[in-house]
């Protein structure tokens, strides 16, 4: 079972203890038995299904439309994920997805927007689903093509490609980003909802990936959308998008949290249990520095991640430093501690079937979705320059 000693610590509050021990139990009697990565588009549908059924996807909308929380709770959502990915990588996508295909619409929709598209995926019976990168457009939202012209006095039409769209040929929905040419670069950007059925919309493709889950690249041919499908005003895409990893990198780094607690359960369990020149494996001090190392990255990736999530749930407007240095930090980590595992499990620990190969294989993309490690390194950098730029204009304003 998942160790989670750290909801004792000051970032959390009774409702998050409270959820937190509820999913556990749940995980632990529910997802197994539904997933099934032969099938993947079947499994996350079942998956989706089953945690809207059981109320857990009311932590990715407000209490306004049926949600747990006046706003989105990102202390709530860390923690599902973590837990979710303790289990099953498949489980975490399910719920991430969720929440990441709506986040815009919590945040940006109308209230009509809002009516239509959050009750069904809070129920789990509508899958949700984003649409910023493009093959050109990854890191560099700058460089994205797609645009959306006007049609007529309340349509827009979108012509483009989106590719590496997770939910992609499952979703009944995307949050589509696209051009529409109010200022050169990220400030001539919209962002829309689009229906899964919107005539001109197609799957080009599907994307087969190390860690199978539902990828595919879309395809807009005069793809006419509603106006009023439009999230924040014209030109605030890039905005909306933004403000929606804002909440939702903290997340990716919880969900490498829960694969890499997975990782040292499986490593002590494995070092506790295999013997080795006529004593477990546990007794060589390597194998306790492997076991240490992953516990003490375990424990400050933790607090790095809580910390992003608790400054966004006090009010901070941004959190790019704080959730850029828990994804940049959490990712790698978990890469590490899955790794140190896959060494103590031997030969077993590269078969199909063990656990910890599957880890090996899922973790490797989140150090690069939401933003690679060398992309958060970078903002980071960026927070901190503007900090001592801001310093030094305080200080000299000051000198007499």
């Amino acid at each position: 079972m998942i160790e989670l000693s750290h909801l004792d610590w000051p970032f959390f509050a009774e409702q998050h203890r409270r959820f937190a021990d509820d999913l556990v139990e749940w995980a632990g009697r529910e997802v197994s038995s539904r997933v099934d990565h032969a099938d993947v588009d079947r499994c996350c549908r079942t998956l989706v299904r089953a945690l809207g059924d059981a109320g857990w996807l009311k932590a990715v909308v407000p209490a306004a439309h049926g949600g747990l929380s006046e706003k989105l709770d990102v202390r709530t959502l860390c923690l599902a994920r973590e837990i979710l990915a303790w289990h099953d990588s498949l489980a975490d996508f399910a719920f991430a997805m969720q929440g990441l295909g709506t986040g815009s619409i919590s945040l940006f929709g109308s209230d009509e927007l809002k009516a239509k598209y959050l009750p069904p995926v809070r129920d789990g019976r509508h899958i949700a689903a984003f649409a910023l990168s493009e093959a050109e457009a990854g890191s560099d939202v700058s460089a994205l093509a797609t645009t959306a012209t006007k049609d007529g006095p309340a349509h827009v039409r979108l012509d483009g490609a989106k590719t590496w769209i997770s939910n992609g040929g499952i979703a009944d929905h995307y949050v589509v980003f696209a051009r529409t040419g109010e200022a050169p670069g990220t400030k001539g950007i919209s962002a829309f909802v689009v229906d899964a059925d919107a005539p001109g919309l197609s799957i080009a493709h599907r994307i087969e990936v190390i860690a199978p889950h539902p990828l595919a690249t879309l395809s807009f041919t005069g793809c006419r959308v509603p106006l009023a499908n439009r999230l924040g005003a014209p030109g605030e895409g890039f905005k909306v998008a933004m403000a929606t990893l804002d909440i939702f990198r903290s997340t990716v780094a919880a969900a490498a949290l829960g694969f890499a607690r997975r990782a040292l359960d499986e490593a002590l369990n494995r070092a506790t249990t295999r013997n080795l020149f006529g004593a477990p494996l546990a007794d060589l001090q390597l194998t306790q520095a492997a076991l240490a190392d992953s516990a003490i990255d375990i424990d400050a990736a933790a607090l790095l991640v809580y910390r992003a999530a608790w400054c966004k749930d006090r009010g901070a407007a941004r959190v790019s430093r704080e959730s850029s240095a828990a994804k940049a930090f959490a990712t790698e980590m978990a890469q590490r501690a899955i790794d140190r595992a896959v060494q103590l499990f031997g030969g077993h620990g590269v078969r199909v079937g063990v656990k910890v190969e599957a880890l090996y294989r899922e973790i490797r993309a989140l150090r690069i979705y939401e933003g690679a490690t060398e992309v958060q390194k970078v903002i980071v950098a960026r927070e901190l320059l503007k900090a001592c730029k801001d310093s030094r204009r305080q200080t000299a304003g000051r000198a007499p």
